[in-house]
């Protein structure tokens, strides 16, 4: 009987995926097309929302006649044009049983819909699920960005990005939630530029809320293509991180630590060879260690010879960019005790 009001209940769902989006006239109807082309239950309701910063690059001319192929596709718009606006205007808009949120530069695998929404309904102990991120490239740099981001040395250990097999995990990166969440603990954060996903994960953690990473379903992800894009987006989730540790009053989870004493450590390492002693010792100790994994994880994760610098530069670039940004955060947050700086509010693309 139980299995059966299962399947009932799945064949029975509506569920509406919403798409922050601006200025994505490359990637949005691939995404859209994706979504539509979901393995999907005949009975089960789909609808699409698109939530819109106001694009002035042709998005919305050409979602304008991709509702004209699908009818269950709507577009509003987000005046405010910040991510976590967008997350809970698209929310708002439909009452439905499931929410997925998706980038619109992520293209989902036919079979991420439903398996996010079986999983769900047989536990109900795990409120969010997420599959695995396949990276993808459009020219050279975005090829050696994207294999870094692939690796444990480059992400962090236990980065969903990274993991290989299905398990509870702290956050994913493209979410189904069943709408009795939002009821039991609200709404994304508006005030988070980044990082609102991490925030919203962490608070569905503490509310004994289990978080699922299933690598069974998985989505194209289109990486940065230059270092000075990789350089702000990183930058940006150690600025913000700073601040959802300080909302939470807790270090979210330990590898978000690494990169700050990491960059740390560079910075005030000159300071310390004026006078040699065992703390210039230790440094050099760690330093020459993270140079030996820095060569060791550039070797192995290149395929070609030419690969091998720019590899190189891709890992320090994570880890310096993301550590800094935390550093900076720090200052801001808890030593000034500032709001966020309007700078940090303006998107990486």
């Amino acid at each position: 009987m139980q299995v059966f009001l299962r399947k009932k209940l799945i064949k029975m769902a509506k569920l509406l995926v919403v798409i922050p989006c601006r200025n994505e006239v490359k990637n949005i109807e691939e995404c859209i097309t994706a979504i539509y082309d979901s393995e999907l239950d005949a009975t089960i309701e789909l609808y699409v929302t698109i939530v819109d910063g106001k694009s002035d690059d042709g998005t919305l001319e050409l979602i304008s006649k991709l509702k004209c192929i699908y009818s269950t596709l709507n577009v509003i718009e987000n005046s405010h044009q910040f991510t976590p606006y967008a997350f809970n205007l698209g929310i708002k808009s439909r009452d439905t049983d499931f929410y997925q949120i998706v980038g619109a530069r992520q293209i989902l695998s036919k079979n991420y819909l439903s398996k996010s929404i079986e999983i769900l309904t047989k536990n109900t102990s795990i409120w969010c699920v997420g599959g695995n991120v396949k990276n993808v490239y459009l020219n050279e740099i975005g090829e050696i960005i994207s294999k870094a981001m692939s690796t444990s040395f480059g992400m962090g250990l236990g980065n969903f990005r990274t993991l290989e097999s299905s398990g509870f995990v702290d956050t994913v990166g493209t979410p189904m939630y069943p709408s009795w969440v939002f009821d039991k603990i609200g709404y994304f954060d508006e005030e988070l530029v980044r990082n609102q996903d991490d925030d919203f994960n962490f608070r569905v953690t503490k509310a004994k809320g289990k978080i699922w990473l299933e690598t069974s379903i998985f989505l194209k992800y289109y990486v940065r293509a230059n270092f000075q894009g990789l350089f702000s987006q990183f930058y940006q989730y150690g600025y913000w991180k700073v601040y959802v540790n300080k909302k939470h009053k807790a270090i979210t989870t330990v590898r978000q630590l690494a990169p700050p004493m990491f960059a740390l450590l560079v910075l005030c390492y000159p300071l310390f060879l004026l006078k040699v002693n065992v703390i210039t010792v230790s440094m050099s100790l760690v330093l020459c260690l993270y140079s030996l994994l820095l060569i060791v994880f550039s070797t192995k994760t290149a395929t070609k010879s030419k690969e091998f610098f720019p590899l190189l530069r891709t890992f320090v670039t994570l880890h310096m960019s993301y550590g800094l940004g935390y550093l900076v955060g720090i200052i801001h947050f808890f030593l000034l005790n500032k709001k966020p700086s309007n700078k940090q509010k303006q998107l990486s693309r």
